[in-house]
């Protein structure tokens, strides 16, 4: 195959396709007496593959797993699969958690109510340790308007109490959903006035459309690695399905 008929495929250029085994992306092409290169199936998976990390962990890691792979570290994908999905399943959880708590905080007399907070406070570099964010970010969300602590009257440090910690989850969230730091700043003073939520409500939507999207991305990203693993070592033993199989007794 030429760069030309990989790059077909997808709908990208030649040189993005050179690019990409510039970067380790693709394994090395062979070339010709005459320099051109040459690219087979296994080329071809390789893109495919990694054209559908893209949406599922990102481009950057994206490309630390086909590099992982083509250094024949199988560990090392996995383990950068593995904090994709983890991060996912936090957004999941954050995600239902600000969704109890704008529930709790719109329900009508008599509804259920959310869960009791966590007790205690935080400094602002265990809450950055907790989010997996710097302090500066922490402290530019305070800025922003979106989180007001409290001070410590003996150090004068900040303290984050269990309101905070939720705005502070709820800030992040929709952080990674794009949206910029005076939305935020509006969604989280809803929050905290008990009205107007529609704003709030249509944000989650859209993140919960956007997890739901990245969690599929990750099925199909999960189908072209296996693939194209099976391409770059045919001989492996396959992995155990599970399934025992049932021995008749013979008579006798």
């Amino acid at each position: 195959m030429r760069p030309a008929d990989l790059a077909r495929e997808h709908g990208i250029s030649t040189q993005a396709v050179r690019n990409y085994e510039r970067d380790g992306f693709l394994p090395p092409a062979e070339r010709t007496p005459s320099g051109y290169r040459i690219y087979t199936e296994v080329h071809a998976a390789a893109l495919r593959t990694f054209l559908a990390l893209v949406p599922a962990y990102g481009h950057a890691a994206g490309g630390q797993i086909m590099n992982a792979l083509h250094r024949d570290d199988v560990d090392d994908a996995l383990t950068i699969i593995d904090r994709g999905h983890s991060r996912l399943l936090r957004d999941r959880d954050t995600l239902g958690a600000v969704r109890t708590a704008v529930d709790h905080l719109t329900a009508k007399s008599g509804a259920a109510a959310a869960p009791a907070p966590e007790p205690g406070t935080r400094t602002v570099g265990e809450l950055a340790h907790r989010l997996g964010v710097t302090p500066a970010t922490v402290r530019s969300w305070e800025e922003a308007g979106i989180l007001s602590p409290s001070r410590d009257p003996a150090t004068g440090y900040r303290v984050y109490d269990a309101a905070d910690v939720r705005d502070a989850e709820l800030a992040h969230l929709l952080r990674r959903g794009g949206h910029l730091l005076d939305h935020i700043a509006t969604v989280v003073q809803q929050i905290r006035a008990a009205g107007g939520t529609d704003a709030l409500a249509a944000s989650l939507d859209d993140w919960q459309r956007r997890l739901t999207a990245q969690g599929l991305a990750m099925l199909r990203a999960a189908a072209h690695l296996d693939t194209y693993l099976r391409l770059l070592n045919p001989t492996a033993p396959q992995p155990f399905t599970g399934h025992r199989h049932r021995h008749r007794q013979r008579p006798g």
